[in-house]
């Protein structure tokens, strides 16, 4: 033990061990999606932060720790960004910083009861204002929020209902800390396991009690994927594609059809030929067809990704532009500042337009959808929103043909499962090339998965639910508390160094010399 611990006094040693240890929560994410790690993925890194000789260590080995954690969790970011992915995962790491002290404030050396129970509130609550933060679009949004994780665990995603995936965050570090404790801190080991039974008790109350979504019918929506298109032409291929596959729904009594995020290149309002196309779909399935046109608008300036609603007589006037951006890839944040970017990786050479306000459709037979494209499946808020404006489906139109053979499409698609636990509604996540994948109210699997290798139209017939989950009521509660509980914590310590200064003993003042018996003057 000694020995290892002169391996960790050198400061690099110590600054890789953290980032590594940061990194191994990618593990609980799909494609690995060992979900049941992610209640110990934390451990070493806690142990490791409390283990720091100084404040400022502590900070550098969160600092690093949030490195290796960024960077694993946008890992299939470096084809396309290099080293730029490493400097913006080395600048959101920072993040960490405070949260590294905090952990050594708690937990170092031999913690009492009291401060560890403490811990077990403040340390969950500090990691969910870093998700706060990070939240931000301009910072990469909310991607591998630690609750995510949980996407298949039917009493996480009844928590979801409850909190959102905020809550299950909190969960997931309050867990990882009493882990941490009741390795390292055997005068610890009664709040914590307190502090586990009383998760479970909590768990399995919301699991009795909080409102289910009642379930009302089902509707059948079609997905349609037709994989990698390659070609100088894969614009107007990718079309044919998609238009030869919709045709084999002919006949399957469909709700809607749903083509995936860029599934037209061409703007319909100068391809009036292509808009009759899709609209003879539409009459042949018996279904309106929800496309997604990437490209340059004739009545406005600039390029969008908008969602359009086909009908039989052409595009019906429901339109969603596409309002939260990929940073980098979709537009670069303070290009003058940082559009050099374009010169190491592939990042967004001309700025997307963003979209004004949410929009929820009638796609008829009484069906009200809520679009949402790519990227902004990861924001909660924006599905809560939805919902709370009569949409009975979220359908999100993605494409991640870029990232293919990384972990990122499984990921995606994921999220999808939590976004229809916390509102109680199906989701239907269409893709270009996969993973494409349908859930029902409770965020459970419908059917089965469209792989990245797949090329086919699937149809899911998914239930529908009418009421209102604890969520969409009350919104992002999880993440209000942890302010609050920072706040109150700020102020506690606050106090306690205002009474420090009080207490201490005043200065005593020098001796005054005298020169034949009157006091000095300066400067003699």
């Amino acid at each position: 033990m000694k020995t290892f611990g002169r391996w960790l006094a050198s400061p690099w040693r110590r600054s890789v061990l953290a980032a590594f240890a940061g990194a191994l929560f990618v593990f609980a994410f799909p494609a690995p999606s060992l979900w049941w790690f992610a209640y110990v993925a934390l451990v070493p890194w806690i142990l490791l932060v409390r283990s720091a000789p100084t404040g400022r260590r502590a900070a550098y080995d969160g600092w690093f720790g949030g490195l290796g954690f960024m960077l694993a969790v946008f890992h299939w970011l470096i084809p396309n960004l290099n080293v730029f992915t490493v400097i913006l995962a080395a600048l959101l790491g920072l993040l960490w910083a405070p949260w590294g002290r905090l952990v050594r404030r708690f937990l170092a050396g031999a913690p009492s009861p009291g401060r560890s129970a403490a811990a077990l509130v403040v340390l969950p609550s500090a990691w969910l204002v870093i998700e706060l933060v990070r939240s931000w679009q301009g910072l990469g949004g909310p991607w591998g929020m630690l609750g995510s994780s949980q996407w298949q665990v039917a009493p996480a995603l009844r928590l979801a209902s409850v909190g959102g995936v905020w809550l299950l965050s909190f969960l997931v570090v309050a867990v990882n800390v009493a882990v941490a404790l009741l390795v390292a801190v055997r005068a610890s080991w009664v709040p914590a396991m307190a502090w586990l039974a009383a998760t479970a008790v909590a768990t399995s109350a919301v699991w009795l009690w909080a409102p289910r979504p009642d379930v009302d019918g089902h509707v059948r929506i079609a997905v349609v994927q037709p994989g990698i298109v390659a070609g100088n032409e894969s614009g107007q291929r990718r079309f044919d594609r998609e238009e030869q596959l919709t045709r084999h729904l002919v006949g399957r009594h469909v709700d809607l059809v749903v083509w995936g995020e860029s599934s037209v290149g061409f703007d319909l309002s100068r391809r009036p030929d292509l808009a009759r196309r899709v609209a003879a779909l539409s009459r042949a399935t018996g279904a309106d067809v929800l496309v997604n046109v990437d490209a340059r608008r004739a009545d406005r300036p600039g390029i969008y990704k908008s969602a359009i609603l086909v009908g039989p007589n052409g595009p019906t006037g429901a339109r969603y532009d596409k309002m939260r951006l990929v940073p980098f890839g979709e537009y670069i944040p303070a290009r003058p500042l940082l559009g050099w970017a374009t010169s190491v990786g592939r990042a967004a050479s001309v700025d997307r337009r963003r979209g004004t306000e949410q929009v929820v459709m009638d796609v008829g037979h009484g069906l009200r959808i809520g679009p949402m494209i790519c990227f902004e499946t990861a924001f909660p808020d924006m599905s809560r929103n939805l919902a709370r404006d009569g949409a009975a489906v979220l359908v999100a139109q993605s494409s991640t043909s870029t990232f293919q053979n990384s972990w990122a499409p499984e990921q995606h698609a994921s999220l999808a499962a939590l976004r229809a636990a916390e509102t109680g509604r199906p989701m239907v996540h269409a893709t270009l090339t996969g993973v494409s994948a349908a859930y029902g109210p409770s965020g459970q699997r419908v059917g089965s998965w469209l792989g990245t290798d797949a090329s086919t139209a699937r149809v899911y017939d998914v239930p529908t639910a009418h009421g209102a989950t604890l969520y969409v009521r009350f919104g992002d509660w999880p993440a209000h508390t942890a302010l609050l509980v920072l706040g109150v914590l700020g102020a506690t310590e606050g106090l306690r160094a205002l009474r420090r200064r009080r207490s201490a003993p005043a200065p005593s003042a020098p001796p005054v010399r005298t020169v034949r018996g009157s006091p000095a003057r300066h400067g003699r």
